[in-house]
Protein backbone atom coordinates (compact mmCIF):
# COMPACT_ATOMS: atom_id res chain seq x y z
CA UNK A 1 0.00 0.00 0.00
CA UNK A 2 0.84 3.64 -1.16
CA UNK A 3 0.26 6.86 -0.13
CA UNK A 4 0.60 10.38 -1.98
CA UNK A 5 1.83 13.29 -0.08
CA UNK A 6 2.18 15.97 -2.80
CA UNK A 7 4.56 14.44 -4.59
CA UNK A 8 5.75 11.40 -2.36
CA UNK A 9 4.99 8.55 -1.43
CA UNK A 10 4.61 6.37 2.30
CA UNK A 11 5.90 3.14 1.35
CA UNK A 12 5.30 -0.01 3.14
CA UNK A 13 7.98 -1.10 5.91
CA UNK A 14 10.78 -2.35 4.07
CA UNK A 15 12.74 -4.34 6.51
CA UNK A 16 12.51 -7.92 6.66
CA UNK A 17 9.28 -9.45 8.66
CA UNK A 18 7.80 -12.75 9.60
CA UNK A 19 6.05 -15.02 6.72
CA UNK A 20 2.76 -15.93 7.62
CA UNK A 21 0.93 -18.81 6.59
CA UNK A 22 -2.02 -19.13 8.30
CA UNK A 23 -3.87 -17.37 7.46
CA UNK A 24 -1.92 -16.73 4.17
CA UNK A 25 0.40 -13.93 3.89
CA UNK A 26 -1.73 -11.23 5.29
CA UNK A 27 -1.17 -7.83 5.02
CA UNK A 28 -0.18 -7.41 8.60
CA UNK A 29 2.88 -9.47 8.56
CA UNK A 30 4.41 -6.50 6.98
CA UNK A 31 4.22 -4.94 10.44
CA UNK A 32 6.21 -7.84 12.64
CA UNK A 33 9.74 -7.16 11.83
CA UNK A 34 12.59 -9.88 12.29
CA UNK A 35 15.76 -7.76 11.16
CA UNK A 36 16.45 -4.29 9.77
CA UNK A 37 17.25 -5.85 6.38
CA UNK A 38 15.55 -4.13 3.41
CA UNK A 39 13.96 -7.56 2.01
CA UNK A 40 10.27 -8.05 1.85
CA UNK A 41 7.86 -9.64 -1.18
CA UNK A 42 8.18 -6.08 -2.30
CA UNK A 43 11.79 -6.78 -2.95
CA UNK A 44 15.43 -6.32 -1.77
CA UNK A 45 17.63 -3.95 -0.56
CA UNK A 46 19.05 -2.96 -4.37
CA UNK A 47 15.71 -2.91 -5.92
CA UNK A 48 14.69 -0.66 -3.09
CA UNK A 49 17.97 1.46 -3.41
CA UNK A 50 16.61 1.74 -7.25
CA UNK A 51 13.33 2.68 -6.88
CA UNK A 52 14.64 5.73 -4.06
CA UNK A 53 17.12 6.98 -6.80
CA UNK A 54 14.62 6.99 -9.37
CA UNK A 55 12.24 8.31 -7.64
CA UNK A 56 14.25 11.52 -6.19
CA UNK A 57 15.81 11.78 -9.43
CA UNK A 58 12.35 13.11 -11.21
CA UNK A 59 11.57 15.36 -7.75
CA UNK A 60 9.01 12.16 -5.81
CA UNK A 61 10.47 11.97 -2.46
CA UNK A 62 9.99 8.39 -0.21
CA UNK A 63 9.04 8.20 3.42
CA UNK A 64 8.97 5.02 4.77
CA UNK A 65 6.59 2.79 7.54
CA UNK A 66 9.22 2.40 10.17
CA UNK A 67 8.15 0.21 12.89
CA UNK A 68 10.52 0.15 15.67
CA UNK A 69 8.22 -0.06 18.87
CA UNK A 70 8.30 -4.07 18.46
CA UNK A 71 9.43 -7.09 16.99
CA UNK A 72 6.93 -10.04 15.69
CA UNK A 73 4.50 -11.71 17.95
CA UNK A 74 5.36 -13.28 21.02
CA UNK A 75 3.71 -16.51 20.29
CA UNK A 76 6.09 -16.86 16.55
CA UNK A 77 7.96 -19.60 17.44
CA UNK A 78 11.49 -20.06 15.90
CA UNK A 79 13.04 -20.32 12.35
CA UNK A 80 13.74 -19.33 9.72
CA UNK A 81 10.44 -18.61 8.04
CA UNK A 82 11.21 -14.63 7.43
CA UNK A 83 11.42 -12.95 3.85
CA UNK A 84 15.47 -12.62 4.45
CA UNK A 85 14.99 -16.12 5.54
CA UNK A 86 17.07 -14.83 8.94
CA UNK A 87 16.59 -17.01 12.01
CA UNK A 88 14.52 -15.97 15.15
CA UNK A 89 13.54 -16.97 18.46
CA UNK A 90 10.55 -15.46 20.33
CA UNK A 91 10.57 -17.92 22.97
CA UNK A 92 14.21 -16.71 23.67
CA UNK A 93 13.89 -13.31 22.46
CA UNK A 94 16.71 -13.86 19.92
CA UNK A 95 17.25 -11.78 16.91
CA UNK A 96 20.60 -12.29 15.94
CA UNK A 97 20.14 -10.91 12.40
CA UNK A 98 19.70 -7.53 14.49
CA UNK A 99 21.15 -8.59 17.39
CA UNK A 100 18.64 -8.11 19.55
CA UNK A 101 18.29 -10.61 23.27
CA UNK A 102 15.98 -10.63 26.01
CA UNK A 103 17.64 -8.00 27.39
CA UNK A 104 16.53 -5.55 24.67
CA UNK A 105 12.40 -5.93 25.42
CA UNK A 106 9.80 -4.59 28.17
CA UNK A 107 8.61 -8.01 29.71
CA UNK A 108 10.04 -7.23 33.03
CA UNK A 109 8.34 -3.87 32.85
CA UNK A 110 5.01 -4.94 32.11
CA UNK A 111 2.32 -5.11 35.11
CA UNK A 112 -0.51 -7.65 33.42
CA UNK A 113 -0.63 -10.80 33.72
CA UNK A 114 -0.46 -11.85 29.89
CA UNK A 115 1.91 -9.52 29.11
CA UNK A 116 -0.33 -7.39 26.62
CA UNK A 117 -1.74 -4.25 27.08
CA UNK A 118 -5.30 -4.71 29.17
CA UNK A 119 -6.07 -1.86 29.76
CA UNK A 120 -6.09 1.39 27.44
CA UNK A 121 -6.81 3.75 30.28
CA UNK A 122 -3.44 2.66 31.95
CA UNK A 123 -0.66 4.84 30.17
CA UNK A 124 2.21 1.99 31.36
CA UNK A 125 0.39 -0.60 30.27
CA UNK A 126 0.07 1.15 26.59
CA UNK A 127 3.52 1.59 26.20
CA UNK A 128 5.33 -0.91 28.24
CA UNK A 129 3.40 -4.21 27.33
CA UNK A 130 2.78 -5.95 24.09
CA UNK A 131 0.61 -4.48 22.27
CA UNK A 132 -1.59 -7.50 20.52
CA UNK A 133 1.62 -10.17 21.71
CA UNK A 134 4.22 -7.82 19.61
CA UNK A 135 7.39 -8.70 21.21
CA UNK A 136 8.14 -4.91 22.90
CA UNK A 137 11.30 -3.29 22.81
CA UNK A 138 12.79 -1.58 25.69
CA UNK A 139 13.28 2.01 24.45
CA UNK A 140 14.98 3.61 27.18
CA UNK A 141 18.05 1.51 26.79
CA UNK A 142 20.50 3.20 24.41
CA UNK A 143 21.28 -0.07 22.58
CA UNK A 144 18.18 -0.18 21.37
CA UNK A 145 17.20 3.63 20.47
CA UNK A 146 21.38 3.22 18.32
CA UNK A 147 20.09 -0.17 16.09
CA UNK A 148 16.49 1.53 15.36
CA UNK A 149 18.63 4.89 14.80
CA UNK A 150 21.67 2.65 12.80
CA UNK A 151 18.37 1.24 10.58
CA UNK A 152 16.62 4.69 10.22
CA UNK A 153 20.12 6.35 8.82
CA UNK A 154 21.02 3.61 6.53
CA UNK A 155 17.59 4.22 4.88
CA UNK A 156 18.02 8.10 5.04
CA UNK A 157 21.64 7.27 3.70
CA UNK A 158 19.92 5.60 0.48
CA UNK A 159 18.14 8.77 0.28
CA UNK A 160 14.58 8.12 1.82
CA UNK A 161 12.91 11.57 2.80
CA UNK A 162 11.40 11.06 6.46
CA UNK A 163 9.26 8.35 8.27
CA UNK A 164 6.09 7.86 9.58
CA UNK A 165 6.83 6.27 12.90
CA UNK A 166 4.15 3.10 13.50
CA UNK A 167 2.43 2.88 17.33
CA UNK A 168 3.85 5.80 18.42
CA UNK A 169 1.19 5.83 20.99
CA UNK A 170 2.79 2.87 22.84
CA UNK A 171 6.18 4.54 22.88
CA UNK A 172 7.39 6.94 25.61
CA UNK A 173 7.62 10.00 23.82
CA UNK A 174 11.32 10.87 25.32
CA UNK A 175 12.28 7.40 24.28
CA UNK A 176 11.13 8.93 20.64
CA UNK A 177 13.29 11.93 21.11
CA UNK A 178 15.93 10.04 21.85
CA UNK A 179 16.33 7.91 18.50
CA UNK A 180 14.90 10.81 16.53
CA UNK A 181 17.83 12.79 17.86
CA UNK A 182 20.22 10.37 16.46
CA UNK A 183 19.51 10.70 13.28
CA UNK A 184 21.57 12.37 10.39
CA UNK A 185 20.44 14.86 7.74
CA UNK A 186 18.93 13.75 4.46
CA UNK A 187 21.54 13.06 1.66
CA UNK A 188 22.68 15.88 -0.37
CA UNK A 189 22.36 13.95 -3.60
CA UNK A 190 18.50 15.18 -3.44
CA UNK A 191 18.23 17.04 -0.55
CA UNK A 192 19.67 20.99 0.84
CA UNK A 193 22.70 20.55 2.96
CA UNK A 194 21.08 20.62 6.85
CA UNK A 195 17.88 19.07 5.82
CA UNK A 196 15.76 17.13 8.36
CA UNK A 197 13.91 14.20 8.07
CA UNK A 198 10.17 14.66 7.96
CA UNK A 199 8.71 12.72 10.91
CA UNK A 200 5.12 12.10 11.42
CA UNK A 201 3.96 10.03 14.52
CA UNK A 202 0.83 7.56 14.42
CA UNK A 203 -0.58 8.38 18.16
CA UNK A 204 -4.83 7.44 17.81
CA UNK A 205 -6.62 9.73 19.65
CA UNK A 206 -10.00 10.30 19.69
CA UNK A 207 -10.15 11.95 23.41
CA UNK A 208 -11.17 9.30 25.89
CA UNK A 209 -7.92 7.70 27.13
CA UNK A 210 -4.95 9.53 28.81
CA UNK A 211 -2.24 9.63 26.25
CA UNK A 212 -2.55 12.37 24.20
CA UNK A 213 -1.24 13.69 20.95
CA UNK A 214 -0.01 16.67 22.11
CA UNK A 215 2.55 14.50 24.19
CA UNK A 216 4.10 14.22 20.79
CA UNK A 217 4.62 17.28 18.90
CA UNK A 218 8.02 17.73 19.65
CA UNK A 219 8.64 14.95 18.00
CA UNK A 220 7.32 15.83 14.61
CA UNK A 221 3.76 15.53 12.73
CA UNK A 222 1.12 13.76 14.28
CA UNK A 223 -1.72 11.54 12.97
CA UNK A 224 -5.23 13.76 13.68
CA UNK A 225 -7.58 10.17 13.49
CA UNK A 226 -10.92 12.28 14.50
CA UNK A 227 -10.84 14.16 10.67
CA UNK A 228 -11.38 10.81 8.66
CA UNK A 229 -14.09 9.88 11.33
CA UNK A 230 -15.82 13.54 11.74
CA UNK A 231 -15.81 14.25 8.12
CA UNK A 232 -17.45 10.54 7.17
CA UNK A 233 -19.80 11.31 9.68
CA UNK A 234 -20.65 14.67 7.89
CA UNK A 235 -20.89 13.39 4.16
CA UNK A 236 -23.14 10.76 5.19
CA UNK A 237 -25.45 12.95 7.12
CA UNK A 238 -25.24 10.59 10.19
CA UNK A 239 -26.68 12.00 13.67
CA UNK A 240 -28.10 15.08 11.74
CA UNK A 241 -24.23 16.63 10.65
CA UNK A 242 -24.27 18.71 7.49
CA UNK A 243 -21.76 20.40 5.46
CA UNK A 244 -22.62 23.52 6.01
CA UNK A 245 -21.48 22.62 10.02
CA UNK A 246 -17.39 22.83 8.32
CA UNK A 247 -17.00 26.45 8.11
CA UNK A 248 -15.22 26.01 11.04
CA UNK A 249 -13.08 22.92 10.12
CA UNK A 250 -10.13 22.01 11.81
CA UNK A 251 -9.19 23.16 15.14
CA UNK A 252 -12.87 24.92 15.76
CA UNK A 253 -14.05 20.97 15.73
CA UNK A 254 -11.38 20.24 18.61
CA UNK A 255 -8.57 19.08 16.48
CA UNK A 256 -5.05 19.53 16.68
CA UNK A 257 -3.03 22.61 15.70
CA UNK A 258 -3.23 22.60 11.86
CA UNK A 259 0.91 22.87 11.58
CA UNK A 260 0.84 19.95 13.69
CA UNK A 261 -1.12 17.25 11.90
CA UNK A 262 -1.25 14.53 9.23
CA UNK A 263 -5.14 14.17 8.47
CA UNK A 264 -6.44 11.99 5.89
CA UNK A 265 -9.76 10.01 4.86
CA UNK A 266 -9.00 6.80 5.43
CA UNK A 267 -5.43 4.99 5.77
CA UNK A 268 -4.58 0.85 5.47
CA UNK A 269 -6.16 0.47 9.24
CA UNK A 270 -9.23 2.32 9.05
CA UNK A 271 -10.09 1.08 5.78
CA UNK A 272 -10.45 -2.42 7.08
CA UNK A 273 -11.96 -1.47 10.40
CA UNK A 274 -9.26 -1.77 12.11
CA UNK A 275 -7.51 1.17 14.10
CA UNK A 276 -10.02 4.28 14.54
CA UNK A 277 -13.04 5.68 13.17
CA UNK A 278 -15.27 3.34 13.02
CA UNK A 279 -18.28 2.72 10.00
CA UNK A 280 -18.31 6.31 9.11
CA UNK A 281 -14.88 5.88 7.89
CA UNK A 282 -14.93 6.40 3.69
CA UNK A 283 -13.15 4.30 1.74
CA UNK A 284 -12.67 3.96 -1.89
CA UNK A 285 -15.81 1.24 -1.56
CA UNK A 286 -18.17 4.66 -1.51
CA UNK A 287 -16.28 5.78 -4.33
CA UNK A 288 -18.84 8.68 -4.67
CA UNK A 289 -18.55 10.13 -1.52
CA UNK A 290 -14.89 9.39 -1.21
CA UNK A 291 -14.19 11.70 -3.71
CA UNK A 292 -15.76 14.54 -2.19
CA UNK A 293 -14.00 13.47 1.13
CA UNK A 294 -10.64 13.53 -0.48
CA UNK A 295 -11.55 16.81 -2.38
CA UNK A 296 -12.17 18.59 0.45
CA UNK A 297 -9.54 17.49 2.58
CA UNK A 298 -7.50 18.53 -0.49
CA UNK A 299 -9.01 22.02 -0.78
CA UNK A 300 -9.23 23.08 2.43
CA UNK A 301 -6.14 24.49 4.23
CA UNK A 302 -5.75 22.59 7.54
CA UNK A 303 -3.22 19.68 7.84
CA UNK A 304 -0.92 18.23 6.33
CA UNK A 305 -2.77 15.74 3.48
CA UNK A 306 -2.09 11.88 2.96
CA UNK A 307 -3.91 10.17 0.28
CA UNK A 308 -5.05 6.59 0.28
CA UNK A 309 -3.82 3.95 -2.42
CA UNK A 310 -5.43 0.46 -1.79
CA UNK A 311 -5.83 -2.73 -3.26
CA UNK A 312 -9.11 -4.44 -3.60
CA UNK A 313 -9.78 -7.62 -1.88
CA UNK A 314 -13.04 -10.07 -1.28
CA UNK A 315 -14.83 -8.70 1.32
CA UNK A 316 -17.08 -11.08 3.32
CA UNK A 317 -19.41 -10.11 6.16
CA UNK A 318 -20.41 -11.82 8.83
CA UNK A 319 -22.08 -10.36 12.02
CA UNK A 320 -21.39 -6.75 10.48
CA UNK A 321 -17.23 -7.29 10.36
CA UNK A 322 -15.41 -8.19 7.47
CA UNK A 323 -13.58 -11.74 8.20
CA UNK A 324 -11.46 -11.13 4.63
CA UNK A 325 -10.17 -7.96 6.15
CA UNK A 326 -6.64 -9.55 6.87
CA UNK A 327 -6.20 -10.30 2.75
CA UNK A 328 -3.21 -9.05 1.39
CA UNK A 329 -2.05 -7.47 -1.77
CA UNK A 330 -3.02 -9.37 -5.27
CA UNK A 331 -0.86 -12.08 -6.11
CA UNK A 332 -0.35 -15.08 -7.98
CA UNK A 333 0.86 -18.18 -5.35
CA UNK A 334 2.39 -15.19 -2.98
CA UNK A 335 4.18 -13.06 -5.82
CA UNK A 336 2.64 -9.66 -6.17
CA UNK A 337 0.58 -9.03 -8.82
CA UNK A 338 2.25 -6.27 -11.33
CA UNK A 339 0.22 -2.64 -11.25
CA UNK A 340 -1.04 -2.26 -14.91
CA UNK A 341 -2.21 0.79 -15.80
CA UNK A 342 -5.51 1.41 -17.79
CA UNK A 343 -5.95 3.32 -20.84
CA UNK A 344 -7.89 6.20 -18.22
CA UNK A 345 -4.58 5.93 -15.98
CA UNK A 346 -6.31 4.56 -13.42
CA UNK A 347 -4.97 0.80 -12.28
CA UNK A 348 -5.72 -3.17 -12.93
CA UNK A 349 -5.42 -6.43 -11.72
CA UNK A 350 -7.61 -5.09 -8.31
CA UNK A 351 -5.13 -1.86 -7.64
CA UNK A 352 -7.36 0.83 -6.95
CA UNK A 353 -4.98 3.58 -7.00
CA UNK A 354 -6.84 6.07 -5.35
CA UNK A 355 -4.05 8.63 -6.46
CA UNK A 356 -4.36 7.86 -10.06
CA UNK A 357 -8.51 8.80 -10.15
CA UNK A 358 -8.50 11.48 -11.91
CA UNK A 359 -10.80 13.85 -9.50
CA UNK A 360 -8.34 13.02 -6.93
CA UNK A 361 -5.31 13.36 -8.99
CA UNK A 362 -6.61 16.92 -10.41
CA UNK A 363 -7.11 17.49 -6.41
CA UNK A 364 -3.44 17.59 -5.62
CA UNK A 365 -2.86 19.79 -8.36
CA UNK A 366 -5.25 22.18 -7.01
CA UNK A 367 -3.49 22.05 -3.63
CA UNK A 368 -0.29 22.62 -4.68
CA UNK A 369 -1.84 25.83 -6.75
CA UNK A 370 -3.49 27.08 -3.81
CA UNK A 371 -1.12 26.35 -1.23
CA UNK A 372 -0.26 29.26 1.42
CA UNK A 373 -3.32 30.81 0.30
CA UNK A 374 -5.91 31.52 2.87
CA UNK A 375 -9.74 30.23 3.24
CA UNK A 376 -11.96 32.41 1.79
CA UNK A 377 -15.44 33.28 0.35
CA UNK A 378 -17.03 30.49 2.34
CA UNK A 379 -20.99 29.97 0.84
CA UNK A 380 -23.41 27.59 2.02
CA UNK A 381 -27.11 26.51 1.60
CA UNK A 382 -27.47 26.54 5.80
CA UNK A 383 -27.47 22.17 4.54
CA UNK A 384 -25.32 20.44 2.78
CA UNK A 385 -24.44 22.84 0.01
CA UNK A 386 -20.97 24.34 0.62
CA UNK A 387 -18.94 26.23 -1.64
CA UNK A 388 -14.87 28.10 -0.77
CA UNK A 389 -11.85 29.38 -2.05
CA UNK A 390 -8.10 29.60 -1.16
CA UNK A 391 -7.27 33.29 -1.69
CA UNK A 392 -7.28 33.89 -5.41
CA UNK A 393 -6.16 30.90 -6.74
CA UNK A 394 -9.03 28.05 -6.57
CA UNK A 395 -12.58 28.07 -5.21
CA UNK A 396 -14.70 24.40 -4.83
CA UNK A 397 -18.19 24.04 -5.02
CA UNK A 398 -20.07 20.66 -3.05
CA UNK A 399 -23.59 19.49 -3.48
CA UNK A 400 -24.42 16.56 -0.83
CA UNK A 401 -27.97 17.38 -0.40
CA UNK A 402 -30.73 15.74 -2.47
CA UNK A 403 -31.58 18.04 -4.62
CA UNK A 404 -29.91 20.47 -7.10
CA UNK A 405 -27.65 23.45 -6.66
CA UNK A 406 -28.12 26.28 -9.06
CA UNK A 407 -26.68 29.54 -7.34
CA UNK A 408 -24.02 32.33 -8.41
CA UNK A 409 -21.33 32.40 -6.03
CA UNK A 410 -17.94 34.92 -5.39
CA UNK A 411 -15.37 32.48 -6.37
CA UNK A 412 -12.53 35.61 -5.50
CA UNK A 413 -10.79 34.21 -8.90
CA UNK A 414 -9.68 36.57 -11.85
CA UNK A 415 -12.30 37.16 -14.83
CA UNK A 416 -12.14 33.97 -17.69
CA UNK A 417 -12.97 30.47 -18.43
CA UNK A 418 -12.41 28.09 -16.20
CA UNK A 419 -11.78 24.41 -17.04
CA UNK A 420 -13.82 21.81 -13.97
CA UNK A 421 -10.94 19.85 -12.73
CA UNK A 422 -13.94 17.13 -11.46
CA UNK A 423 -15.57 16.22 -14.69
CA UNK A 424 -12.54 16.67 -16.96
CA UNK A 425 -9.27 18.10 -17.56
CA UNK A 426 -7.36 21.50 -19.14
CA UNK A 427 -5.72 19.46 -22.21
CA UNK A 428 -4.44 21.78 -24.49
CA UNK A 429 -5.93 25.10 -23.77
CA UNK A 430 -9.54 23.15 -24.01
CA UNK A 431 -12.35 21.82 -21.25
CA UNK A 432 -12.49 18.00 -21.19
CA UNK A 433 -15.79 18.41 -19.04
CA UNK A 434 -17.52 21.53 -17.83
CA UNK A 435 -16.54 24.91 -18.21
CA UNK A 436 -17.04 27.98 -15.35
CA UNK A 437 -17.08 31.46 -16.68
CA UNK A 438 -16.16 33.86 -14.14
CA UNK A 439 -16.55 37.56 -14.63
CA UNK A 440 -15.14 40.97 -13.98
CA UNK A 441 -16.69 40.89 -10.58
CA UNK A 442 -15.18 37.38 -9.46
CA UNK A 443 -18.69 35.94 -9.83
CA UNK A 444 -19.72 32.44 -11.52
CA UNK A 445 -22.25 30.26 -11.57
CA UNK A 446 -22.60 26.78 -10.22
CA UNK A 447 -25.04 24.44 -11.26
CA UNK A 448 -24.69 21.05 -10.00
CA UNK A 449 -26.88 17.97 -9.66
CA UNK A 450 -27.41 16.12 -6.72
CA UNK A 451 -28.04 12.54 -9.20
CA UNK A 452 -24.06 13.77 -10.86
CA UNK A 453 -21.56 10.97 -10.46
CA UNK A 454 -19.55 13.57 -8.31
CA UNK A 455 -21.27 16.59 -7.14
CA UNK A 456 -18.78 18.71 -6.25
CA UNK A 457 -16.95 21.62 -9.05
CA UNK A 458 -13.22 23.06 -8.02
CA UNK A 459 -11.43 25.59 -10.58
CA UNK A 460 -7.97 26.82 -10.21
CA UNK A 461 -5.83 29.56 -11.49
CA UNK A 462 -3.37 26.97 -13.88
CA UNK A 463 -6.88 25.21 -14.78
CA UNK A 464 -7.91 28.85 -16.73
CA UNK A 465 -8.06 28.62 -20.48
CA UNK A 466 -6.03 31.36 -22.05
CA UNK A 467 -8.55 33.34 -24.47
Amino acid sequence: MAHLVLGSFLVSPPNENIVIHNPSRPWWERYQPISYKLCTRSGNEDEFRDMVKRCNNVGVRIYVDAVVNHMCGNAMGAGTSSTCGSYFNTGARDFPSVPYSAWDFNDGKCSTGSGDIENYNDMYQVRNCRLVGLLDLALEKDYVRSKIAEYMNHLIDIGVAGFRIDASKHMWPGDMKAFLDKLKNLNTNWFPGGARPFIYQEVIDLGGEPIKSNEYYGNGRVTEFKYGAKLGTVLRKWNGEKLSYLKNWGEGWGFMPSNRALVFVDNHDNQRGHGAGGASILTFWDARLYKMGVGFMLAHPYGFTRVMSSYRWPRNFVNGKDVNDWIGPPNDNGKIKPVTINPDSTCGNDWVCEHRWRQIRNMVTFRNVVDGQPFANWWDNENNQVAFGRGNRGFIVFNNDDWELSTTLQTGLPAGTYCDVISGDKIDNQCTGIKIYVSGDGLAHFKISNTAEDPFIAIHVDAKINS
